[in-house]
């Protein structure tokens, strides 16, 4: 099955050069001169193509938004671009960074690698407590008996933000800006509502939890 790939970028000449060179790889592609309308276009993407300099919200903060909406994602960052700075802010949440002007070869040689990176990262199930089968290829949880478990998009989002630092303990600063995207206020318990109703989903004991663990004063981790 062709893989399908979000590609980003205002420029009419350089958008036409590479959407035509990845379709004749046999990628399926859409193009997009602009972030709107972003966020539904990637929701069966395998992959996302981002150029920084966009019409109006710019490639940075396009990327951010796909990243929290869609954590399994692998998202490549274009820019002519090639300040140090400007590098290390695309990778703070992007897989990828290639600076303009690139070979087509070389677009193509990043796609592969970082598809194949995220289909073998997905290609064995993570289980937790034997309860629980994360499959983030395909962006299923799935319960001990192998009863689909439904997740809201914030549910979702939480979770796989604690999967991708598994074992480490998140403050809930960190969890609130990774998933709302703006920071976090003190007493604010929008998060701990969302862990709890997380918890009466997927744990089996939510009073309990054995998979979420709370680090009192501190914040959560899943332990591996």
């Amino acid at each position: 099955m062709s893989m399908t790939l979000l590609y980003i970028e205002d420029d009419r000449e350089i958008g036409s050069i590479v959407s035509a060179d990845l379709r004749e790889r046999e990628y399926n592609v859409r193009w997009l001169q602009s972030g709107e309308g972003a966020i539904e276009e990637a929701a069966d993407c395998q992959l996302a193509i981002l150029d920084v300099m966009l019409p109006g919200l710019d490639g940075f903060t396009v990327g951010q938004r796909l990243k929290r909406a869609y954590p399994a994602l692998p998202i490549l960052m274009l820019s002519a671009r090639t300040s140090i700075d400007d590098k290390l802010q695309g990778l703070q949440f992007a897989d990828d960074y290639l600076t303009k002007p690139f070979h087509p070869d070389e677009l193509a040689a990043r796609v592969e690698v970082l598809l194949r990176r995220a289909g073998a990262s997905s290609a064995v199930p993570l289980t937790l407590k034997h309860l629980l089968v994360y499959e983030g290829d395909n962006r299923v949880i799935r319960a001990g008996s192998g009863e689909e478990i439904l997740l809201t998009g914030k549910q979702f989002q939480i979770f796989s933000y604690l999967l991708r630092h598994l074992g480490q303990i998140m403050t809930k600063e960190q969890i609130y800006e990774a998933v709302w995207g703006e920071p976090y206020m003190e007493g604010d318990k929008t998060l701990m509502v969302h862990i709890r109703h997380l918890r009466e989903k997927i744990e089996e004991d939510p009073a309990s939890p054995e998979i979420i663990e709370t680090v009192r004063g501190i914040g959560y981790r899943v332990r591996a």
